[in-house]
């Protein structure tokens, strides 16, 4: 069945930067905001759009993700014909192997991408907070006559050496590509978000897979592979929030995003709505003697103490005399009384002990703190003799 454009959602990231919330887990399946997990953002953003065609490529500790993203109900993509394809590694009778690359991941499905027959391809992050119309990225690509397009922003001049730069002409045609410079010639930024004519990136795939010395990266080498060829290739400015949750810290800050009134990234569009699956626990409840303000509280939690500028997830529970403040709090946590937690994150299911008090790190990097870790975190700051179930 011939389709337009096909979505490629690249979701096999590891995610080390993310220390303890990636240590069993998919990057895209971290939880987020309160009720999502990252790749929600993706996904509905390929729905909103119109666009039901979707590829999920995964590779690193698939299994959580898998199950949530299932058969795509959510995101309206649990369809007959086409819908949510899970892809990962496979051996076939040609051998196989792990995705080397983020342009190796497609040249292994070229064959899930061939039985649509599609003019575009797109090709998405499954681990970017954003709310993105990707028909405005593909009318773009089709008026400029575009072999690629590249959607970018501006980003602070001093992290442009973590990002792929580049350099355009008046009219955004690309002329130079430059992958995490050290010395960037300006700060328009690529978000990983690329709109490519399928048969010109097929061609370009096929070859890069042939190449021994190639790192088969669409930024290292397939994109500077076009350039060299002076192939069309147009940057377009993206407007909005956009953030890589790549590190604890701008985890912490994305979170801490969606408690500002005058963010653009807005959790109650109508319009553009953020799909996942409902818990179905019952209302929260919130206690004469609770405090809460500024704060993001989710169904099924339990709050007899304090939260400020806070995010809690489903089922949460905070005993009373307790006070959270700008910390993130994953399902099923549960805190005990008299504990104050600040600038922390705590993972799904865990207990906090009753009469801790737990803070960030010293240099302000927020804390995380799961079952496997609590005990030594306690211990390093002097409460495990104090603490009590």
């Amino acid at each position: 069945m011939k389709k337009e454009c096909v979505a490629m959602l690249l979701a096999g990231g590891e995610g080390k930067r993310l220390g303890a919330l990636t240590k069993n887990l998919a990057k895209p399946a971290v939880h987020f905001g309160g009720k999502y997990r990252i790749i929600d953002f993706t996904l509905s953003n390929c729905t909103n759009s119109g666009i039901h065609t979707v590829g999920v490529l995964t590779q690193y500790s698939p299994l959580v993700l898998n199950k949530h993203i299932g058969i795509g109900k959510p995101w309206d993509l649990d369809r007959q014909k086409d819908g949510v394809t899970i892809l990962s590694p496979y051996t076939a009778k040609k051998g196989g192997s792990w995705y080397s690359g983020t342009a190796d991941a497609i040249y292994q499905n070229i064959h899930f991408i061939d039985q649509y027959s599609p003019e575009y391809v797109l090709v998405i992050s499954g681990d970017h907070i954003y709310q993105m119309n990707y028909n405005s990225l593909l009318n773009h690509h089709k008026e400029n006559g575009a072999d690629a397009t590249i959607s970018v922003m501006e980003v602070p001049l001093e992290d442009a050496s973590r990002f792929g730069i580049l350099n355009t002409t008046e009219d955004l045609r690309i002329y130079e590509f430059e992958e995490k410079p050290k010395e960037p010639k300006n700060n328009l930024a690529s978000m990983g978000i690329y709109i490519f004519s399928w048969t010109t990136l097929r061609k370009y795939l096929l070859e890069d897979a042939e190449l021994m010395h190639s790192s088969h990266d669409f930024g290292k080498d397939v994109i500077p592979a076009m350039l060299e060829d002076n192939l069309r290739l147009y940057a377009y400015r993206f407007e909005g929030y956009w953030k890589d949750v790549g590190t604890v810290q701008s985890y912490w800050e994305a979170n801490m995003d969606l408690l500002e009134e005058d963010l653009t990234l807005s959790l109650n569009n109508k319009s553009w709505r953020t799909y996942s699956h409902d818990s179905n626990f019952p209302p929260q409840f919130t206690s004469e003697a609770a405090v809460v303000t500024q704060s993001l509280i989710n169904s099924g939690c339990w709050i007899c103490g304090t939260v400020k500028n806070s995010i809690l997830f489903d089922n949460v529970t905070v005993h009373e005399g307790s006070s959270i403040n700008q910390s993130i709090l994953h399902p099923g946590v549960i805190i005990n009384e008299n504990v104050v937690l600040n600038r922390v994150i705590v993972m799904e299911n865990t207990i906090i002990p009753a009469n801790t008090h737990i803070y960030s790190n010293e240099n302000g990097e927020p804390l995380v703190i799961d079952k496997n870790n609590i005990a030594t975190i306690l211990a390093e700051q002097g409460q495990l003799k104090g603490a009590s179930k």
